[in-house]
This record gives structure tokens, sequence and C-alpha cells, in this order.
């Protein structure tokens, strides 16, 4: 993948503000609360792990559950597979 492209996903999930998440969240059917949506966005601003890699993206499921509950990470892993399949990019997550 080049190079750029990484830097533009982690720029986003850095960027991320909780209105927005909350907004993706309804757009995509996914039902998180506004605390929920805050704890989300400390942690994809706080961590150091690669969406890129699935090792990393499985820990930050992991943590999605933790926030959440293990039905909502799964729901959002879901939706992470069907949209990178949908997008034709499967091949940016290793």
């Amino acid at each position: 993948m080049q190079p750029f492209i990484k830097q533009i996903i982690e720029k986003k999930l850095k960027n991320l503000s909780s209105v927005e998440l909350l907004d993706y969240a309804e757009q995509y059917q996914i039902s998180i609360t506004a605390e929920q949506a805050n704890h989300i966005v400390q942690f994809l601003q706080s961590t150091h792990l690669n969406p890129l890699l699935q090792s990393d993206r499985m820990k930050m499921f992991r943590t999605l559950a933790q926030i959440t509950d293990l039905n909502t990470a799964k729901q959002t892993q879901r939706l992470f597979n069907q949209l990178i399949k949908q997008y034709g990019v499967e091949e940016w997550f290793v």
C-alpha cells in the first residue's frame, strides 16, 4: 500500500470526533451512546495500533468490545469487512 494512504487512514482515525462517530453509528445502524463514543475516540487518539494490520485490528475490536459490548464489536467488524470488500481494498488490510 502507498504510505500516503496509510497516513490518510491514520489521520482520519486520530481526528475523528465523537459527533462524527455517532453520525456514522446511526448511518450504519450500530447502537452506541455518547459516552461510549467519547471513550472510543479517546482510545483512537491515544493508540499506536496499526489498523492496517490484522493483529492490531483485532486488538482494536477487543477494546471496542470492552468499551461497548461484544455484539457491537462483532457488528462493527462485519461492517468493516463488508466495506473493504465493497470498495475493493481488502489487500490494504493484511
